[in-house]
């Protein structure tokens, strides 16, 4: 009947909190039966006795091609993904510098961006889209419909700076037409489109949605300023108060209130990263209860604070924050209000990432990669703090599946696709940049003790990690959505 069962595993679902003890029957790359006794009913099983099956993680917020080459990221940082037990990864693109350097219709630049990563990956894989001029908010309706594109993204600090600091020029740095401006009033059109969208499709609406990056410019080249001119901090520390937290939630404000004033109600809210971020997600949520607010928070700004990291290896946008912050980030994470966490993945490699000198942060280039620590670092911090493991499954796995619209993934019941993350808990290890297989070659993370080890993941039942290794030939395909 089947083609494969896997035996021996307790599994982690979202709407229990005890693990279950069954076996998962997979069939035409899909679970056909979760139940008792299924192994004589395939030619081949996989004995997972000792280890936990979670579905596999769904890491919504990756960004492939940033600094390397896109075709060359499908592949390194896609291996990544699945050391981290993640078969699910949407990564973010634009036009503008970085990426493929260049601009124009997503029409013409999409199927280039699609060209260039299939049959490369080793795990699924999709696109948020960022409408970066007038242009791209036109084309809104024919991503959706066309190339399955669910998810747009405004990066809402791109107002006077570019990805590591002051950026003056808009025009050349966004590749943007010059009589056009990357401003609240084009965030309210791209708000007023998307919502345009949805109201025309309703069968797909829930899956149409709108991610933002909350920090506001004028705030940040104000304080940039003075944080370098008083010269009294250093590192990541003098970045955090760079882009103070304040800034993050005067532009969740503002988010909020344009998505009321434009009847968006599919809103994200990317890697809150501090204490007042939170505070302004959960007054906006009260104060608006029709918007469907989502609140992201990254693996890294759970297990690092500017404290922690030997160098500036850690520098990203936006910044890591105090350890207080940390501690405030759990507390809403163990309260519910966190809705997933993902790696905000960036692989920026040694060479690219480092100024000279190599300790002044002014001259680093931000971001840095950690979707191989996604799993086992929630798993592993998650434990320590009493959290429970089906909220472990929907943080990782099965929210973050249904807000972007990747049916079928998220969850191990018949019909969803076998993507199987095995876990063997209660095994040490310590994290080495040297053994990610990300390109990257540092980690803010260096020396985290971890507690649990992914040590086989499967897509759609193929194997892709086995014994910790990669197997196999790249067999990840471009999901389309809505």
């Amino acid at each position: 009947m089947y083609d494969q069962v896997i035996t021996g595993a307790q599994i982690a679902s979202p709407d229990q909190a005890e693990f279950i003890q069954a076996d998962i029957a997979i069939a035409g790359g899909k679970v056909a039966a979760v139940g008792k006794d299924l192994a004589g009913l395939a030619d081949e099983t996989f004995d997972a006795s000792g280890l936990v099956a979670f579905p596999g993680a769904v890491d919504v917020h990756q960004h492939w091609g940033i600094y390397n080459d896109l075709s060359e990221d499908a592949d390194s940082e896609s291996r990544a993904s699945a050391q981290g037990g993640v078969t699910t990864g949407i990564t973010y693109m634009r036009t503008g510098q970085y990426y493929l350097n260049k601009s124009g219709p997503y029409t013409e630049i999409f199927p280039e961006v699609l060209e260039r990563t299939e049959g490369r990956s080793f795990i699924d894989y999709g696109y948020h889209l960022a409408p970066m001029m007038s242009q791209h908010i036109g084309e809104i309706g024919t991503l959706i419909d066309d190339f399955g594109v669910a998810s747009f993204k405004i990066f809402m600090f791109y107002g006077s700076h570019g990805l590591h600091g002051r950026s003056a020029d808009q025009s050349s740095f966004l590749m943007i037409p010059p009589d056009e401006r990357y401003n609240i009033a084009h965030f309210e059109f791209i708000m007023r489109a998307i919502q345009q969208a949805r109201r025309e499709r309703p069968d797909r609406a829930d899956a149409i949605s709108l991610s933002l990056h909350c920090e506001t410019p004028e705030i940040m080249t104000a304080y940039t300023k003075m944080v370098e001119e008083e010269g009294k901090l250093k590192g990541l520390e003098a970045y955090s108060a760079s882009r103070p937290p304040h800034s993050e939630g005067l532009a969740v404000t503002i988010a909020s209130y344009l998505a009321y004033e434009t009847d968006l109600p599919t809103i994200n809210l990317l890697h809150l990263s501090s204490a007042k971020a939170m505070d302004a997600a959960m007054k906006m949520a009260a104060t608006f209860p029709q918007i469907d607010f989502r609140r992201e928070v990254t693996i890294g700004h759970l297990l690092a604070s500017y404290e922690d990291p030997a160098d500036i290896g850690g520098k990203v946008n936006p910044p890591l924050r105090s350890r207080a912050d940390v501690e405030s980030l759990w507390e809403h994470v163990l309260a519910g209000n966190v809705s997933w966490v993902a790696s905000d993945h960036a692989c920026c490699k040694d060479e690219q990432k480092f100024g000279n000198p190599r300790e002044d942060v002014w001259q680093g280039k931000s971001g840095f990669g950690g979707t191989e620590y996604l799993l086992p670092g929630l798993i592993t911090e998650g434990r320590r703090r009493g959290l429970g493991w089906d909220a472990m499954t929907r943080l990782v796995c099965t929210t973050p599946a249904e807000r972007y619209g990747t049916r079928g993934k998220g969850r191990l019941e018949a019909g969803y696709d076998a993507d199987i993350a095995l876990v063997r808990l209660d095994d040490p290890w310590t994290v080495r940049a040297a053994e990610s297989f990300s390109t990257q070659e540092y980690s803010p993370l260096e020396g985290y003790q971890m507690d649990a080890r992914v040590v086989h993941t499967f897509l759609r039942g193929r194997q892709i990690l086995a014994d910790g290794k990669v197997t196999g030939e790249p067999a990840g395909q471009y999901l389309r959505r809505a």
